[in-house]
């Protein structure tokens, strides 16, 4: 089914999906791993006891805390820049190791603690061998199949060129172009090969893409010509180290610890410790999403709050409510349905938004009101390949705006090629940038 979407250039309709889906679906997924911490969590009084229970909750508690102050360390102006990069960069790895042994020191070693289950080494979970016997299912049981397998499709479909869209969005400067057909083709192989091997099928995934993208990122501090920051610095997005190596690299790494030696440590690894990577994640997800940034705008001190910042400008307050609300609604259908029996179907409710969102929400909001809520997931260079953003106009056939905080950012040439967007339109560089002042003006 991937191919066929491949080959009937179905991404193309992938001009219809703006940040009003994805904010709800990145607003899903950021939900789905907190709860599946609190799943592992509470399956702790199951395996080991109450004090084990107990421990657990700290531990994961103590890594999200962890991880997050480290977050936090490498977008201050705290310590040298190579320090603060290095805690941003490499925090959550090393909380993860460090707590993986903070369980054994003192009482706590006394306390027995659930670990990740590991099974021997290239070897499936179960007691099977490597290729599934399809040659021995029945014909009714491959009918049977195939109302889930267009399901799981949609989802596969949706999942991964949504989060490459995020991956590659408005807040960051890419220069090669995008392959979105040659994305989905090659997901229909490593699905198909997934299925015969009888593992999980592999596709992109929200935040991790984007935060991948994001770490590749090159910074600078300019100065910030919002009224109330004036003397301050921002940090923007310079450029992107664009390269296939570091995904290599994760590729090889996932298939390194399916050896003996690395299934030993893993199998050190508290479930707790686990629970807390579920939280982190689910935390700095919820950080830069879009949903998230509208609810802090509603709740700020309008006299506080930057002229700069469109949503300010807007003449309908309860407009902001009412888009919130829609998105809020749409979250809570798709989460609600995850608990149910028809779980599977949650998909179709997230490709029902994107008509909402591009044909009913224009006969009640105004354009303006629209382009400061919502705006296109990616730039239109990145949008070229599926036939442009349904209903933008590129920024060339705009005219040029100099307004208060607009600001520009120069490319490495140094040549003004893409305005500084506002806050809902940029990730959670810019975003954190914004609510902070930093010293310096080198490039990172």
């Amino acid at each position: 089914m991937h191919w066929i979407l491949a080959i009937t250039n179905a991404c193309n309709a992938l001009t219809y999906v703006t940040r009003f889906s994805c904010d709800i679906f990145g607003f899903y997924v950021a939900f789905i791993y907190l709860q599946k911490g609190i799943q592992v969590l509470t399956r702790q009084w199951g395996f080991a006891g109450e004090t084990s229970a107990y421990l657990s909750i700290m531990v994961a508690l103590l890594v999200l805390m962890a991880a997050w102050i480290c977050g936090e360390l490498g977008n201050s102006n705290l310590f040298q820049r190579y320090v603060r990069k290095f805690l941003e960069d490499y925090g959550t790895p090393l909380t993860i190791v460090f707590f993986t042994g903070f369980v054994h020191i003192g009482h706590m070693r006394n306390v027995e603690v659930a670990t990740l289950p590991t099974t021997k080494a290239f070897f499936p979970t179960a007691d099977r061998g490597w290729l599934v016997h399809f040659w021995d299912i029945d014909v009714g049981d491959i009918f049977l199949a195939i109302p889930f397998a267009l399901l799981l499709t949609i989802l596969f479909y949706f999942d991964h060129n949504v989060s490459s869209l995020i991956a590659q969005g408005t807040e960051f400067p890419l220069r090669k172009p995008a392959g979105f057909h040659w994305d989905i083709w090659l997901l229909g192989l490593t699905t198909f090969i997934a299925g015969i091997l009888g593992i999980p099928f592999p596709n992109g995934l929200i935040p991790q893409a984007p935060f991948h993208t994001a770490a590749l990122c090159v910074t600078r501090n300019v100065a910030d010509e919002d009224d109330t920051n004036k003397g301050k610095t921002i940090r923007i997005t310079d450029h992107v180290v664009e390269q296939r190596v570091s995904n290599l690299a994760q590729g090889l790494l996932t298939l390194g610890t399916m050896t003996g030696p690395l299934l030993i440590v893993l199998h050190l690894i508290p479930q707790g410790v686990m629970a807390g990577l579920f939280f982190v994640m689910g935390v700095q997800a919820l950080q830069g999403n879009g949903i998230t940034q509208k609810l802090i705008f509603l709740a700020q001190d309008r006299d506080l709050t930057p002229r700069s910042d469109r949503l300010k400008g807007l003449e309908r307050r309860s407009a902001i409510w009412v888009f919130v609300i829609l998105e809020l609604i749409g979250f809570g259908g798709t989460f609600a349905i995850t608990q149910t029996i028809a779980a599977i179907g949650f998909p179709v409710i997230i490709l029902f938004l994107i008509p909402v969102r591009s044909f009913l929400l224009p006969r009640w909001f105004t354009q303006e009101e629209l382009s400061a809520l919502d705006g296109p997931t990616a730039s239109p260079f990145t949008m070229e390949s599926v036939g442009g953003v349904y209903g933008h106009t590129p920024r060339s056939e705009q005219p040029q705006q100099s307004g208060e905080g607009g600001g520009v950012l120069l490319s490495a040439e140094g040549s003004a090629s893409m305005p500084v967007e506002n806050d809902l339109e940029m990730g959670v560089y810019e975003h954190q940038a914004r609510r902070r002042g930093h010293t310096g003006s080198h490039t990172d």
